[in-house]
């Protein structure tokens, strides 16, 4: 349209419970930043700009429309308005108006609603770790985006970041790898530097305590993000292993990676110490995450330990399995039993499809687009995150590039 709306001195917003003024504040707070002047919120007031809902606009949805005479957000539920206000505070201008104090809206109308259900985040804090101030600001960051699900891939070979209480040695030790800062032009050159060297301590790391880890998941549910824990199985899990090394397999390495390491740091499928393990440490995990999903890994798992490792054999013997790729189906089998035991999905990425997919598991599809589609098609919940088109961290620009 043509114009703008003043937000003028002394102006007020008419809301229709506590709960949209609430929404509000990062909406007055920018407002005040700019002009010095926060506007007022009062509840059902006669105001020309109000907050009203709309139960005819679908989940998460909202319709803004900004007319010179004045601004009407609807939206069926809180998240419709609190992604309405995202949309608000990307239409702020970054100064007031020429000769004023006061801030415009451009004349607008704005109907929007989510195409997709996940929409989703993955920040991985093994490889690289992040404070709890730094989690947070990737999840306002993504929350202005309009996404609503937030994958915290919190372990892998390089360290263990979450604190477990029944088995302490996973952040004393696990949390912990020798310091290889990076000082090359080349990045990729992290993933073949030396592992720890005899007499040297481990330095650089960190991990979140389960108080922290509370703290997190109720910052991202005030922006109506679900927190998704990833914890690595079988694979990526050479910091487990590290810290525990009794349900590790042969050839096990006794310190956690510091480059990339995806030969000999799987945990052990042929050890019922294995999964007495991994059922104390999931049920913490889930107790602290209180949503449907709880994603187990399952990715790159480097069967090589397993073909001669005498435990890993006399479980595929024990239970009539032909392959290593059945035996990887066999451990998250029982996996998803103890998830879906609390009333959870689990969530694998594609590799779960080999040896058989477990019956109720959520697949993410990383190496393209088959492994979704193989799964959808056998009826499976699938998050499509094919790498060439959804990894932030590669190379961007055309395939001949």
């Amino acid at each position: 349209g043509q114009g703008y709306f003043a937000l003028a001195d002394g102006m007020v917003i008419s809301v229709e419970n506590e709960m949209q003024g609430s929404l509000l504040v990062s909406f007055l707070d920018k407002v005040k930043a700019i002009t010095g002047q926060r506007p007022g919120v009062m509840v059902n007031e006669d105001s020309n700009f109000r907050l009203t809902t709309d139960n005819s606009l679908p989940p998460e949805g909202y319709l803004f429309d900004v007319s010179p005479d004045g601004v009407a957000v609807k939206a069926a539920n809180d998240a419709g308005f609190f992604y309405a206000i995202q949309t608000l505070l990307q239409l702020l201008p970054p100064d007031p108006l020429p000769g004023t104090t006061g801030l415009a809206l451009p004349v607008v109308h704005i109907k929007d609603a989510p195409e997709f259900a996940w929409r989703g985040y993955m920040l991985d804090v093994s490889r690289h770790f992040f404070t709890v101030a730094e989690v947070k600001q990737v999840i306002d960051n993504i929350a202005a985006l309009k996404m609503n699900r937030f994958h915290w891939h919190l372990t892998d070979d390089q360290g263990w970041r979450i604190d477990i209480k029944s088995y302490p040695k996973l952040t004393s030790v696990g949390a912990w790898r020798a310091d290889r800062t990076n000082t090359d032009e080349n990045i990729s050159d992290w993933w073949g530097r030396a592992p720890l060297q005899p007499g040297e301590k481990p330095t650089y790391g960190g991990f979140y305590t389960q108080e922290e880890i509370r703290e997190v998941v109720a910052y991202a549910k005030a922006r109506f993000i679900e927190v998704i824990p990833e914890i690595d199985m079988p694979g990526h899990a050479q910091a487990a292993v590290a810290a525990y090394p009794e349900i590790g397999c042969v050839k096990a390495l006794p310190a956690v990676a510091t480059g990339g390491v995806f030969r000999y740091n799987t945990i052990n499928p042929g050890k019922e110490e294995t999964y007495a393990f991994a059922e104390a440490v999931l049920n913490e995990v889930m107790d602290l995450f209180p949503y449907d999903y709880l994603h187990i890994g399952g990715d790159e798992c480097n069967k090589e330990q397993w073909k001669v490792d005498p435990d890993a054999q006399r479980m595929m013997r024990q239970q009539g399995l032909k392959t290593e790729e059945e035996l990887q189906s066999y451990f998250i089998r029982r996996m998803e039993k103890i998830i879906n035991a609390r009333g959870k999905k689990m969530i694998g990425w594609d590799e779960i499809l080999e040896g058989g997919l477990a019956p109720n598991a959520v697949v993410m599809s990383w190496r393209g687009e088959k492994g979704g589609i193989a799964a959808a098609k056998a009826g499976h919940e699938v998050i499509m995150t094919p790498s060439k088109y959804t990894y932030l961290d590669l190379k961007q620009g055309h395939d001949d590039m």
